[in-house]
């Protein structure tokens, strides 16, 4: 039986959605719709064809379990929604680098002494077939160590953070939505002035924005994933002053996994009157990104069984905030089914 392989580096909060997702959907049919889930099959596979192979963390908390007992382990704060058997995968240390920042560093005993050549071994003997890469914003160097150990492993590579060039969407997540109206006030010739958002959170991933440095890149991410381009600039009018642009993330505990995203836009409209929008939005934030990559690994698999390398634009595209190649969504579909052919 054809399968997906896949290991994971950072066994947080979307990793423990993603093991979940897989035990929630692994029993729908090819034909049938359900919540949560945009497509049973892509690329060939359905998703029971998933299997989890390898783990790799640096929390001595989680190294040394099994992936099924490791995603419930403190700081772990996502939604259990699904019941997931042992899978007899061991979460295996891996290189530490700058995996960990300083607003994290005291909620976790961190400890990763592991090398590229440890990580290929692993991979290798596990038969790992993508990587997915859900280390902390700002792990640009611990993601370059992971990005090379899948390369000399023959492994595809998910890299689901702003470090090294990508920070994957969420399935319904406030920059979908950001994009969206910034879209539809192009469309209809209204000029965007002035736009924020502002995010709040409970999660490791919302205390590990709070260092400066770590959501610079998560900043620049979200400005290109609203405007569908390289920033803001893209959806600017020819002439145009382009608009003032603000992003924010503020650390709450209370809220654990939830995410609160608040949105203002600020526009001219006709006859140069004005037009202010607020918008109010809340989900969980490891579930809503869990379902793209669940797509993308089969995708990436279904490439490289037709041998194709480098960066999948039509999967990028569709998943990923920031891709090389911007595509429109008539060019990410016929990108898509060709690989569903």
């Amino acid at each position: 039986m054809r399968t997906v392989n896949v290991g994971i580096v950072g066994i947080g909060n979307c990793a423990s959605s993603l093991v979940q997702g897989v035990r929630y959907y692994a029993g729908t049919r090819a034909d049938e719709s359900v919540a949560g889930l945009q497509k049973p099959v892509c690329g060939g596979y359905a998703v029971s064809d998933v299997r989890f192979t390898s783990a790799f963390d640096v929390h001595t908390g989680k190294t040394g379990r099994d992936l099924s007992e490791a995603i419930w382990a403190a700081p772990n704060n996502a939604r259990a929604f699904a019941e997931v058997p042992h899978l007899g995968v061991p979460v295996t240390e891996g290189p530490l680098s700058d995996g960990v920042g300083r607003s994290v560093a005291g909620r976790l005993d961190a400890r990763g002494e592991a090398t590229v050549a440890d990580v290929v071994r692993r991979l290798r003997d596990s038969g790992t077939h993508v990587l997915v890469n859900f280390l902390p914003v700002g792990s640009q160097a611990a993601s370059e160590l992971y990005a090379q150990a899948a390369l000399e492993a023959g492994c595809g590579f998910l890299n689901c953070i702003p470090s090294a060039g990508d920070d994957l969407k969420s399935q319904f997540g406030a920059t979908l939505i950001h994009r969206a109206l910034v879209d539809v006030l192009r469309r209809n010739g209204v000029r965007l002035r002035s736009t924020y958002q502002l995010l709040g959170g409970g999660n490791m991933d919302f205390l590990n924005m709070q260092d400066p440095e770590r959501m610079a890149d998560k900043k620049a991410t979200k400005a290109q994933g609203m405007f569908g381009g390289t920033g803001p600039a893209a959806g600017t009018a020819t002439g145009a002053a382009e608009p003032q642009v603000h992003v924010g993330a503020d650390f709450i505990p209370f809220l654990g996994d939830r995410k609160v995203a608040f949105i203002r836009v600020e526009a001219e409209a006709f006859g140069g009157t004005p037009l202010d929008l607020d918008l109010r939005m809340e989900v969980d934030d490891s579930p809503s990104a869990a379902g793209n990559v669940l797509d993308a690994v089969r995708y990436l698999k279904a490439a490289m069984d037709r041998g194709t390398g480098g960066v999948i634009d039509p999967v990028s595209a569709a998943v990923m905030k920031a891709t090389p190649t911007p595509l429109d969504d008539a060019a990410i579909e016929a990108g898509l089914s060709a690989l569903d052919g």
